[in-house]
């Protein structure tokens, strides 16, 4: 890892040099192609809403195939683990007809990449994959009637393989970079390069190995927490004990006598210590737990009262989705069922706490930061700071994994500001776990009402919702009141959160077929810090949706899987129900009362990746427990462009979310958080991780869909469907931990 380019140096001015082939793209018409709710949700920059005035013709993406026989992607979205550097570098290389080792990428660099907001909403491969794979292809375009120019041969009558040019009677052959020939040229996407038909492709569904596993299995250095830079020291910050503490005293005289200790940065609530090693950083911060005095205010209201509390004071309701006289239709159904789901605060739960790097030097600032998105960083930085973006440079690299919006932009701004008043040398700042439980955004508790009604056939005639949410939504945008540390500042920015949440309403639409469904969202300022937590409001919704559905179909006396089918007509959801029937041999299933079973279906945002999971719980041997034994699902993501990445993901998403089911919930009480550690906060461990089976319907003639979200939902409710079934009694509250050993 090096030092940085200067950074308010032009983009394209670092890319242009001689001998290469840039081809640029303008992200922006795809960008747009965003629902109303993923926008709310943080899905751009407040930047990209304002440059798109600016038409369609601006160039703000590269592509490039250098002297040095290399290609470079260049890319606005972060790798966060989901694997979309790989699967990114396969879309190019297929395209170029390259092979996949000349193929290189850069993330999130707002020195080098173009503004893609943040890396959010399962989008990537959909958005920006397809933006990158359409001037992959303008690249080999370009290059081949160049080749069809310098032997006057019709274009039509040349191939590419790996790079190499070449005329179908072999009187002609030329690979891409002795055709550049130390020549800089430049070009744009125009439309009229053709994409490749899939049934030739030799990497688009193949399973490439990704490098990123590779170092880290290896324990290489990868990590924003592996940065070293020269003269770098270390900073720690110190909380209040809770969110509305007050500082009332501090020895400072004696933590800047303790051993390496440089500099003590207190800025009314926010303290900070600056030494020369980290160790020296905690011992100091160790003794600030006991030199500073606070005073507390009592957060309201109590857990014990947090539902009874939505409901009261929740904002005036918001329509999502509206059919008139609900509620009089729904009472002449011949069946109606009604009832009420709960979910609680859960955490990120990052294995590693949340660290970054930031430089203030000659008036610029570089920060080297886990963030989501660099661009709406670098402009939420600059109201805080007080400085240009344009003297600001935020390169992403690797933390320690969110899928939400976690302490990564925080503890950004935590270095920053305390580089600036330190400049010169590098700020390493890492948060200590008990500020990343206790400090990070939670995804938000919900209640969740559902009324339904059904014909005499089985069929679901009328729908009716009711949300109940805190926001899902307060990344950083540009005002600087969305970090911690300028809302703890003696003159603090005010904290605007903003409205109306997509977030909230994720998912909460049924895809089944009802004639009418009604949709009504209640806003609730929580008592807890809330924000983006993989797949937002979705796994709340779908937990309560799909787990109504099981108890529909049990009023219908229908088999659920059948059930969802009859209330289906999408041929795609419908194969992905019948294939995992078929897998998990549903039909052959133990019915001998020891094992649960349960079912739960969607589309993530219906219209992404559709999941369908079957979870199995077997009753312990020792008590009247259960442990979860097994996981199946199937996923169609259209085309799937690395099936290992597709698997990886869907396991990894299922394995998070039998773990926020089963086990996680934020506890607090009056004087703040006290899930502060893997004690008060567990989660799945190596030994309570069940069997996983998943199975991809690979439809290469269609888009790819996102797919990173998408199991969230479905297992909450396919394990709570296995563990009523089992208990012949319904359950509405997560987690389940009451239930499982």
């Amino acid at each position: 890892m090096t030092s940085p380019n200067s950074p308010n140096s032009s983009r394209r001015s670092f890319l242009k040099n001689t001998g290469q082939l840039l081809i640029g793209f303008n992200l922006l018409p795809l960008t747009f192609c965003q629902s109303k709710s993923e926008i709310l949700d943080g899905g751009i920059s407040s930047g990209s809403q304002v440059r798109s005035s600016m038409g369609s013709d601006i160039i703000d993406s590269w592509i490039r195939l250098d002297a040095e026989g290399k290609v470079t992607v260049l890319t606005g979205k972060m790798e966060l683990g989901q694997g979309i550097r790989t699967a990114l570098m396969q879309m190019a290389a297929e395209e170029l007809d390259v092979n996949m080792d000349i193929v290189t990428i850069i993330n999130g660099d707002t020195g080098q990449t173009a503004d893609e907001g943040y890396t959010a909403g399962s989008g990537t491969i959909e958005r920006s994959g397809a933006s990158i794979r359409k001037a992959a292809a303008e690249a080999k375009f370009f290059m081949v009637n160049m080749a069809s120019e310098k032997w006057d041969e019709s274009p039509e009558n040349l191939s590419v393989k790996n790079g190499l040019i070449q005329s179908k009677n072999g009187k002609h052959k030329i690979s891409y970079w002795e055709l550049l020939d130390g020549k800089f040229l430049e070009g744009k996407v125009t439309g009229n390069a053709p994409l490749k038909n899939p049934k030739d492709h030799t990497l688009v569904g193949k399973g490439i190995l990704r490098e990123d596993i590779r170092k880290m299995a290896q324990g290489e250095a990868f990590f924003v927490h592996d940065l070293r830079l020269p003269e770098m020291v270390h900073a720690r910050v110190l909380r209040p004990p809770s969110y509305g503490s007050i500082l009332i005293d501090l020895d400072k005289e004696s933590v800047l006598a303790l051993p390496g200790v440089l500099k003590l940065v207190v800025d009314g609530r926010f303290i900070a210590v600056i030494a020369k090693r980290e160790y020296q950083a905690i011992k100091a911060l160790e003794f600030l737990k006991s030199a500073a005095k606070w005073q507390t205010e009592p957060l309201s209201p109590q857990q014990a009262d947090l539902f009874s509390d939505m409901k009261k004071k929740s904002l005036p309701p918001q329509q999502v989705e509206e059919a008139k006289h609900i509620n009089t239709i729904i009472g002449n159904s011949p069946q109606i069922l009604e009832a009420t789901y709960l979910r609680p605060y859960q955490m990120h739960a990052s294995a590693g706490p949340s660290c970054a790097v930031a430089e203030w030097k000659d008036g610029k600032l570089t920060v080297w930061t886990p963030t989501q998105g660099v661009y709406p960083l670098r402009s939420t930085l600059s109201d805080f700071l007080g400085i240009d973006t344009k003297d600001i440079r935020c390169i992403g690299l690797p933390g320690s994994g969110c899928y939400g919006h976690n302490g990564a932009d925080d503890v950004s701004a935590d270095a920053a500001f305390i580089a600036k008043s330190f400049p010169g040398k590098p700020v390493r700042v890492q948060w200590m776990r008990e500020d990343e439980h206790a400090w990070e955004p939670y995804g938000s508790a919900m209640l969740l009402k559902l009324k339904a009604g059904l014909d005499a056939s089985g069929k679901i005639t009328e729908w009716d919702c009711g949300i109940w949410s805190d926001t899902h939504s307060t990344r950083p945008g540009g005002k600087a009141g969305h970090f911690i540390a300028a809302r703890h500042l003696e003159k603090p920015f005010e904290f605007q959160p903003g409205g109306f949440s997509g977030g909230s309403y994720r998912n909460s639409s049924p895809l089944y077929t009802i004639p009418a469904k009604n949709i009504v969202l209640h806003n609730y300022k929580g008592p807890l810090r809330t924000s983006a937590l993989r797949g937002l409001g979705a796994y709340g919704n779908i937990f309560a949706l799909e787990s109504f559905m099981d108890e529909l179909a049990n009023l219908a006396a229908i088999d659920p899987f059948e059930f969802r089918i009859k209330n289906l007509d999408n041929p795609r959801a419908i194969e992905v129900i019948k294939t995992l029937k078929s897998k998990c041999n549903w039909e052959n299933r133990d019915q001998s009362g020891r094992v649960g079973y349960g079912l739960a279906f969607a589309q993530y945002k219906n219209s992404a990746s559709y999941c369908a999971v079957v979870a199995e719980i077997h009753k312990s041997p020792t008590g009247g427990k259960f442990r979860l034994h097994k996981l199946t699902g199937v996923v169609d993501s259209g085309q799937c462009i690395n099936p290992d990445g597709l698997k990886n993901q869907t396991e990894g998403g299922m394995i998070q979310s039998a773990s926020w089911t089963i086990m996680e919930a934020v506890q607090y009480d009056a004087n703040g958080i006290t899930s502060k550690d893997w004690n008060s906060y567990p989660i799945m461990r190596t030994n309570d991780v069940p069997e996983v089976e998943v199975h991809i319907i690979n439809r290469p003639e269609e888009a790819p869909l996102g797919a990173g979200e998408a199991a969230q939902g479905p297992v909450a409710a396919a394990i709570v469907n296995a563990l009523s079934s089992i208990l012949k009694k319904r359950v509405y509250e997560l987690p389940l931990k009451e239930y499982f050993v």
